[in-house]
């Protein structure tokens, strides 16, 4: 079973390193010759069958993950879980999906004639996770979903796989601090996301997060190729919430934030 999930995790990752090759650099500049480990892998959906957020979690939960912590975000309209292996060296999985009811009836429209394209047994497929899209949207309708959420445009331009890898900070030789990590990659050229401030959360909340902005990647639309936003690199720290354990959940509010590192701002 380790095997399958430690396969699943080297194919999500190469891919990610596709449309991420900033993350190479991080590798080297934090690493410096020692592994990194990750702290969590997040995936983005829609609530619409046959691609709900329960539906990723299959994947997950067919080589052993446990459901863990429910999720909400109110403004950016999206609910979400994440989930936990028994092994805690294995990464934890954060699964987003969009509540497109709460959307006007054109991005509603928009992602029901996306999603009717993908059938039911791709998403069963061992490389659903990291299929990219299913279907081809014009730069016109990306802009136009981008308008009302980044989240929809998103998913419209990269489909699935996944929107971001993070460094488990508790592990990184040489790093006692997020502040510390965060100052070594500004220091080599990478822009952080400010949104809410450079760390979001803190001690009291168990869990500091930071972010790099997303890479840039063309995207080949039905009618031309831009490059847009595609993914980033995050940064965890967990606390103890009792002796010897770490918090091992998430906090909304600074999740939120973090969503904003595919902005194109």
């Amino acid at each position: 079973m380790s095997q399958q999930v430690e396969v699943l995790f080297e194919n999500l990752w190469q891919d990610y390193l596709s449309r991420t090759p900033s993350a190479k650099r991080v590798h080297q500049i934090l690493g410096e010759g020692h592994p990194i480990v990750n702290d969590h892998v997040a995936f983005r959906t829609f609530d619409i069958s046959p691609v709900g957020l329960e539906v990723l979690a299959q994947h997950f939960l067919d080589l052993g993950y446990k459901e863990g912590g429910d999720y909400h975000f109110e403004a950016k309209k999206l609910r979400a879980k994440h989930f936990e292996h028994e092994d805690p060296e294995l990464p934890k999985v954060f699964i987003s999906e969009l509540m497109t009811a709460e959307f006007s009836d054109e991005l509603q429209s928009k992602v029901k004639d996306m999603v009717a394209q993908v059938s039911v047994e791709d998403t069963k497929k061992s490389d659903f996770l990291y299929s990219g899209t299913h279907w081809k949207v014009s730069y016109a309708d990306y802009q136009s979903l981008l308008e009302e959420s980044e989240y929809a445009a998103w998913m419209a331009a990269f489909g699935y796989c996944a929107n971001h890898f993070t460094v488990s900070v508790n592990q990184l030789p040489g790093y006692k601090t997020l502040e510390q990590v965060n100052q070594k990659l500004k220091d080599n050229g990478f822009k952080l996301n400010a949104s809410g401030g450079e760390i979001k959360g803190s001690p009291e909340v168990y869990l500091e997060q930071s972010s790099t902005m997303a890479d840039r990647h063309p995207v080949e639309f039905s009618d031309k190729t831009v490059e847009i936003p595609s993914c980033f690199y995050e940064f965890a720290k967990r606390y103890e919430i009792e002796d010897g354990k770490l918090y091992t959940g998430f906090v909304a509010a600074s999740a939120d934030k973090i969503f904003e590192s595919t902005n194109a701002k």
